[in-house]
Formats: C-alpha cells, structure tokens, sequence
C-alpha cells in the first residue's frame, strides 16, 4: 500500500500490461465472439452450490459478451436461472 501511494496510478509497466491485454482481447476473444455470431460464452466459476448426493457441490457460472451486450447477458442468465432453478441464495 505504501508503494502504490508514492506512485501517480499507473507506470509503464502497467501500461504496457494493459495495451498487451487490449490487443489479446481483440485478437482472441472479440474476434471469437464476432466469426461464430456469438450472444456469449459461458464458463464455469465459483461460488455457487449444486445439489449432488449427499452435499452440496460449489459451483459458479458465467455469462461473458462483448462491450454493450449487457442487456443481452442479463436475459441469457434470467433465462438460464429461471429454465434450471439452480440457484441458491447465500444465507446471510
């Protein structure tokens, strides 16, 4: 903590993590998502919990678009929860 206050945010090394990233991004995943015509991938992630005999298994999902495709994202995972009720809350 003390190292990053002596700093004005983000060096050159960081930068260039970023660009390097920026530059992946484009070659991998938007050029992915745009020659299949994808809405979204989805991966698996945690936390979240599945029933399996005798307990329960933590598991997550994932639902990942391009840049403004939030809405559509939304719809994805609404119809997902709703078409598999799965989910469960975390008790608090």
């Amino acid at each position: 903590m003390l190292e990053a206050e002596k700093t004005n945010g983000i060096g050159e090394e960081e930068k260039a993590a970023l660009a390097d990233l920026a530059t992946k991004t484009r070659n991998g995943f938007v050029k992915l998502m745009r020659k299949y015509k994808l809405d979204a991938l989805v991966a698996g992630v945690g936390p979240g919990y599945i029933e399996a005999q005798p307990d329960l298994i933590p598991f997550g999902i994932f639902f990942g678009g391009l840049k403004g495709s939030e809405p559509k994202l939304i719809e994805i995972a609404y119809g997902f929860e709703q078409a598999t009720k799965v989910r469960k809350p975390p008790s608090l």
